[in-house]
C-alpha cells in the first residue's frame, strides 16, 4: 500500500472532531501521488459526502471542465479539501475544525510534494495568506518555500455569481505557463515568509 493510500485509511478512521458524528463518508482526496498540481478546496458538500470523493457535485463538474481546458485529467492532479468531512447543512467550516483537520492536509502535501498548490476559495487561501482576500490576489502566483502557491476563486463561486466564471476560466488557463516559468517567478512577499506549507 502506498503512503498516500495508507494516509487515506487513517483519515477515514478519524474521529477527532464533532464532524465525524454527521458524515456519511470521509472525503480524504484523490489523484496522483506524484502530482505536480494540488488543488485544495474548502469542505465536502452533500454529493462528496455521499460518494467519499472530492468535487463530484456541480462545482466538481465545473472543475473537470477547467482541468480539461488545460489538457489535464483529474487523475493527473491531486484534489483535496481543507477539511475532510462535510459540515452539517453545508455550513462554513469552523476554525477549530480547520485546525483539527490541518494535520491530514499537512501530511498529504509532504507525501505528494507538488510543484504548485492551487487554493480554491478563501479557506484554503487563508492557510497560506491569512491577511489577503481572494478578490485581490486571485490569479497571482507566489513562491512559498520553493512551491508555487496560486490563489483562485472556488469553482462554486461561478455557480452563484456568473460573472466570476470567465475570471476563473482565465486564471486556470494561466497554470501551464506558470508551471513552465517555475523558479522565474518573483520571490514570495515579505508577509508570507514566516508562513510554512505545513
Amino acid at each position: 500500500m502506498s503512503a498516500l493510500a495508507h494516509l487515506c485509511e487513517e483519515i477515514a478512521a478519524c474521529r477527532d472532531c464533532e464532524l465525524a458524528k454527521y458524515r456519511t463518508n470521509v472525503v480524504p482526496g484523490e489523484g496522483a501521488e506524484d502530482a505536480d498540481l494540488l488543488f485544495i478546496g474548502e469542505a465536502p458538500g452533500w454529493h462528496e459526502d455521499q460518494q467519499g470523493r472530492p468535487f463530484v457535485g456541480p462545482a466538481g463538474q465545473f472543475l473537470d471542465e477547467l482541468l480539461a481546458s488545460i489538457d489535464l485529467r483529474r487523475e493527473e492532479a491531486y484534489i483535496a479539501n481543507v477539511i475532510k468531512c462535510r459540515p452539517p447543512q453545508n455550513r462554513e467550516p469552523l476554525p477549530a475544525e480547520i485546525e483539527t483537520c490541518r494535520k491530514w492536509l499537512d501530511r498529504q502535501i509532504e507525501i505528494i510534494r507538488p510543484r504548485m498548490i492551487v487554493t480554491l476559495g478563501r479557506y484554503s487561501l487563508a492557510r497560506y495568506f491569512p491577511s489577503e482576500s481572494i478578490s485581490r490576489i486571485h490569479g497571482r502566483p507566489r513562491r512559498l518555500q520553493g512551491v508555487i502557491c496560486y490563489p483562485m476563486y472556488h469553482p462554486a463561486a461561478a455557480l452563484h455569481q456568473g460573472s466570476l466564471r470567465p475570471i476563473i476560466q482565465t486564471d486556470m488557463l494561466r497554470i501551464p505557463q506558470i508551471l513552465a516559468q517555475g523558479t522565474e517567478l518573483p520571490p514570495e512577499p515579505v508577509e508570507s515568509q514566516q508562513l510554512s506549507l505545513f
